[in-house]
């Protein structure tokens, strides 16, 4: 896998108490960075993943909040910096879905689908930007959905679909704006991951993507020399074609 170097810098993973922020969070640690877990509910299980983390030599705090909430976002973000210093590595993780008919979706989980994608990847990219623009160093990946940029959509799961379709305009936006900054801003779009709720009959290549294969492409968006890569979006679907029919 490709390992970047992360010594001295600060990675934090939002959602990253389970699942495939859990496992990006500690690949990170395995780079090198020191670390902040993040959670809104799940206490006890993000200060398991802290602890495994400090099991791999660095510093590792789990912070607590919701990702919805710009107060809420600025205390966490007060007490990464407190502890372990200004954020270098965000990555926008937390992506609630509601895998039901578009019409049986209650509104607030239509909203809160909506508000997990989109603004908690707005409120925690513009939380981290000031110090990433004054290091003129930064690294953020935004976690989307593979081929919502091709405009994927179905009536089960909608709010989900339109919500990463945005969070990837949102992504070539806000490279735009950091181009002369010393940042990047990137994406990662995975389709059917080893944790999903959900397995296809008919999945690409014959298995859904391991963490390791959503790792490796946030690693090689953090890798030092590929500071010229922005405004991308890696799809790691395994060549899934949704227009196959």
């Amino acid at each position: 896998m490709i390992a970047p170097e992360l010594d001295g810098k600060v990675a934090l993973v939002t959602g990253s108490s389970k699942g495939v922020g859990e496992e990006l969070l500690l690949s990170m640690a395995d780079c090198g960075a020191d670390v902040a877990v993040h959670y809104r509910s799940s206490d006890e299980a993000a200060r398991e993943v802290a602890e495994k983390a400090r099991n791999r030599g660095v510093t590792a705090i789990s912070v607590q909040g919701d990702v919805t909430e710009p107060d809420s976002v600025d205390d966490f973000f007060s007490s990464i910096e407190d502890e372990l210093g200004t954020v270098d590595v965000l990555v926008n993780n937390v992506g609630p879905f509601a895998p039901d008919h578009w019409e049986n979706i209650s509104f607030e989980t239509w909203n809160a689908v909506l508000h997990g994608n989109i603004n908690g990847t707005y409120l925690c990219s513009k939380r981290a930007l000031p110090a990433m623009r004054e290091a003129e160093f930064g690294r953020i990946v935004n976690v989307g959905y593979a081929s919502s940029e091709k405009g994927l959509v179905n009536p089960e799961n909608a709010p989900y679909f339109i919500a990463k379709a945005g969070v990837l305009m949102f992504t070539r936006m806000l490279a735009g704006d950091t181009q002369d900054d010393g940042i990047t801003v990137n994406a990662v779009s995975p389709y059917v991951v080893e944790n999903s709720d959900v397995f296809p009959d008919d999945l690409p290549r014959g298995r859904a993507a391991k963490f390791e294969d959503v790792a490796q492409a946030v690693h090689f968006f953090l890798d030092e020399n590929s500071d010229y890569l922005s405004g991308v979006n890696v799809e790691v679907d395994g060549g899934w074609l949704p227009e196959i029919v």
